[in-house]
């Protein structure tokens, strides 16, 4: 095996495995199982809710859209110049699970303080049989060993993480039977994805234009109105909840909107009512064209030293080799 000489800084075969990963061509076995074993000690380390200081860009879905993903780093910049917090769904779908999700893994052992890794519905043993990660590993490895490693470590990843106090960023969405982020933090969430309960519902639960709590159509989770989100953020002294998980047309959608008359007397005394409007949740979506048919655009949320927030849309990167559209994909509802 021919090792890359280690370089001042000690990180030389490492560096070394990302130059490779970014040319988009997997790590061994072995190598894979060391680099995880590595990821596992700095993620034990994370919490719950994994504070996060901007500024920072927030990302979505990646779905194994390997080229998509570089070009997210071509133009929201290379970590680590620039700090990176993910909000899970790494695998599945897309051609590239095992590159993306060992790529991400690797830059997070080597800038632990530079990316943030969250864990998504799809970073499971039971979904990434279905929809396309454990084949893909089976047909890079010839074994399952990758794809067991990957699921054993993924129960590592930090559920959800908060910025700056204000945003607070997780995958799926908000659950009954959470109130606050105390209650996060005292899950256990070392295991496999569970069908049900507040672990469950904070990977799989969607905004919805009703008030209250709904049944999800995606058979786990639970759909949440205005008013439900409104007041989770003012018990939290949030500003926004930023989640992934859905395809946005966009890239990124904003919901939730906060509505608030404000009497201003002017000096002749006369009251000049003002609308103030607050979104309390924002939906981003980082896989442009989405399994390689959906048409949509994709984004990033740069939030910047003050809390000031831009969106950055961007496309599909270009590819080569590759058709149009993959085989079949399933529905994205279970």
């Amino acid at each position: 095996m021919n090792v890359a000489p280690v370089s001042s800084n000690g990180y030389g075969q490492l560096d070394a495995q990302i130059a490779q990963l970014m040319q988009c061509k997997p790590l061994v076995e072995h190598e894979v199982q060391a680099l995880c074993e590595k990821a596992k000690e700095i993620l034990m380390e994370e919490n719950n809710v994994q504070p996060v200081k901007c500024p920072v860009t927030i990302c979505g879905d990646i779905h194994g859209q390997f080229h998509d993903l570089a070009e997210l780093f071509r133009i929201g910049g290379k970590c680590p110049d620039t700090n990176y917090l993910f909000m899970g769904d790494y695998v599945d779908r897309g051609y590239y699970s095992v590159e993306t999700a060992t790529l991400l893994v690797a830059l997070k052992v080597r800038y632990p303080d530079r990316i943030t890794i969250l864990r998504g519905n799809h970073e499971s043993r039971q979904i990434t049989q279905v929809y396309g990660f454990y084949d893909e590993c089976l047909r890079k490895y010839g074994n399952a060993n990758v794809w067991k490693i990957f699921t054993d470590l993924f129960d590592y990843f930090p559920l959800t993480a908060l910025v700056e106090s204000e945003i607070f960023c997780l995958h799926g969405g908000l659950s009954p039977s959470i109130d606050t982020l105390d209650h996060v933090r005292q899950l256990d969430r070392v295991q496999e994805v569970p069908h049900e309960g507040p672990m469950c519902d904070l990977l799989w639960s969607d905004p919805d234009d009703r008030c209250g709590w709904g049944i999800s159509p995606r058979g786990a989770g639970y759909t949440f109105g205005h008013d439900i989100s409104e007041q989770f953020n003012h018990t939290n002294n949030l500003k926004l909840v930023a989640r992934a998980h859905q395809l946005v047309m966009e890239g990124y959608n904003w919901g939730h909107v906060s509505r608030l008359w404000i009497d201003d007397w002017d000096d002749n005394c006369y009251c000049r009512c003002q609308l103030l409007q607050e979104h309390k949740v924002v939906t981003i979506f980082s896989a442009p064209n989405y399994c390689y048919r959906c048409g949509n655009m994709a984004s990033i949320l740069e939030v910047d030293d003050n809390m000031g927030h831009t969106f950055i849309q961007f496309e599909p990167a270009p590819r080569r080799g590759e058709p149009d559209v993959t085989r079949r994909t399933p529905d994205y509802f279970l």
